[in-house]
């Protein structure tokens, strides 16, 4: 049986071909995805895509109004009230997952240094923002009935709060900042900070007492929300999805002839 011996000037003279070897990996991989995101390939799509999103999102809300608003039985506490939550809490899920892209697309960034996830980032801040706005809006009417205020400090509710003012100061710093390398750095710092209340809002109803009821949704156990509740819901989420691509093909293309208009061959 041979071993082999590996001396520490070995291990030291192997560390720059190991760095070099990453590097190439990374160079290879953005070359690769530059070719991918070039604005000229991505508007083709893009561009013909709203009407067909526009379309689908026309019927699948169509369908979602009709199931919340006539089918769907009322609830035995709540009666008529309970409708409010096929808008509420579509709108609070769309805007957490936004707030979740935004943060892995900024965390892409960093990485990979393609500019292309920051403009997808910037392209789907503002719908996520009209839904939390749309949140804590239907949140409030839906709270006077059923809890006798308009606004508590609740921990999901104020959760919600922070959520939109880091969707404020993102968007805002877009505005703010005309050298776009700044802009990107400080969007994505407030993107990655903000998405440590994302988990927060998620489980302020299990770590604090609030008046907010536990998740009636549950993936991983039983769903105690009836499945006649349960089709709206998810047929109003997907038109929420819809709305959201909408936007943001809207602002995506928008920033895509800025880009041309500059004459830049790639992002």
């Amino acid at each position: 049986m041979t071993f082999l011996l590996i001396t520490p000037s070995t291990f030291l003279i192997g560390i720059p071909n190991i760095i070099k070897t990453k590097l190439s990996f990374f160079n290879i991989y953005n070359l690769k995805m530059f070719k991918l995101f070039e604005p000229n390939k991505i508007f083709k799509i893009t561009s013909r895509a709203p009407k067909y999103v526009l379309f689908l999102f026309i019927v699948v809300l169509t369908v979602g109004l009709t199931e919340a608003l006539v089918l769907s039985p009322k609830d035995y506490k709540q009666s008529q009230v309970v409708r409010i939550m096929y808008v509420h809490v579509p709108a609070a899920w769309i805007s957490l997952g936004i707030f979740s892209s935004l943060a892995l697309l900024s965390i892409g960034s960093f990485v990979f240094k393609n500019k292309n996830f920051s403009l997808i980032a910037k392209s789907l801040a503002p719908s996520g923002f009209i839904f939390n706005i749309i949140a804590l809006v239907t949140g409030s009417i839906w709270g006077k009935p059923t809890w006798g205020t308009w606004w508590a400090w609740d921990a999901r509710i104020t959760s919600m709060l922070i959520l939109v003012l880091f969707y404020g100061m993102y968007i805002l710093a877009w505005r703010i900042y005309e050298n776009k390398e700044q802009a990107t750095k400080i969007t994505s710092m407030i993107a990655i900070l903000g998405a440590i209340n994302v988990p927060i809002i998620k489980f302020s109803v299990d770590w604090w007492n609030t008046l907010h009821q536990p998740a009636s949704i549950n993936i991983l156990a039983d769903t105690s929300i009836h499945i006649s509740m349960l089709i709206p819901l998810g047929i109003m989420t997907a038109a929420f999805a819809l709305f959201s691509l909408l936007i943001f093909l809207m602002k995506y293309n928008t920033e895509l002839i800025k880009v041309k208009n500059k004459g830049l061959d790639r992002l």
